[in-house]
């Protein structure tokens, strides 16, 4: 997998579902479209709620890389605005 450019990244790890999502959204509020965030957790939940959540926010999931019990999570934020 790429390694991708992060211009934020938010290190959640320790935190269960729904927390990475909550703080996920927090961090992409804060973000100018097309900017991309690295979400950096060990809930395993997260693997597949992020990509969805993201999906259907309008953000655009880049990638993933696991390594151990810690997922890296690549979001670009999309241009909607809810």
């Amino acid at each position: 997998m790429p390694a991708f450019a992060a211009n934020k990244t938010i290190d959640v790890r320790g935190l269960a579902c729904p927390m990475p999502s909550v703080k996920t959204a927090l961090a992409l509020e804060g973000m100018a479209a097309g900017e991309t965030l690295e979400v950096v957790t060990d809930d395993p939940v997260s693997k597949k709620d992020l990509p969805v959540w993201a999906q259907s926010t309008g953000n655009t999931l880049l990638g993933m890389k696991e390594e151990a019990a810690v997922v890296r999570i690549y979001l670009k934020k999309g241009l909607r605005i809810d």
